[in-house]
């Protein structure tokens, strides 16, 4: 069994930025690949940015790509999501979830473990 519990969420300014955290505990959190998706109002949940287990391997959807950046630290057991340059229509929830595998990280079928989620609010 793995815990998450993400935080940093909050209200910013169009082109500010943010760092989500996710901490996790339970199982060895360095065995899994993390990832990190959003869900808006009225829309499907959609897939952010991944990491694999080492750090070796990120990933990213290209909404994001550049502004993003997906990190982790095995020794503290909490993968973060440094947000720059945000938009309005990056306003969301943004959960992060935990991989046993490391295949398609980019399906949310992937995941064995998800988080609460923190909520991002992008004014203009």
């Amino acid at each position: 069994q793995v815990q998450l519990v993400e935080s940093g969420g909050g209200l910013v300014q169009a082109g500010g930025s943010l760092r989500l955290s996710c901490a996790a505990s339970g199982r060895i959190f360095s065995s899994y690949a993390m990832g990190w998706f959003r869900q808006a109002p009225g829309k499907e949940r959609e897939f952010v940015a991944a990491i694999s287990w080492s750090g070796g391997n990120t990933y990213y959807a290209d909404s994001v790509k550049g502004r993003f950046t997906i990190s982790r630290d095995n020794a503290k057991n909490t993968v973060y999501l440094q947000m720059n340059s945000l938009k309005p229509e990056d306003t969301a929830v943004y959960y992060c979830a935990a991989a046993s595998v490391s295949l398609r990280l980019r399906v949310g079928d992937a995941y064995d473990y998800w988080g609460q989620g923190t909520q991002v609010t992008v004014s203009a």
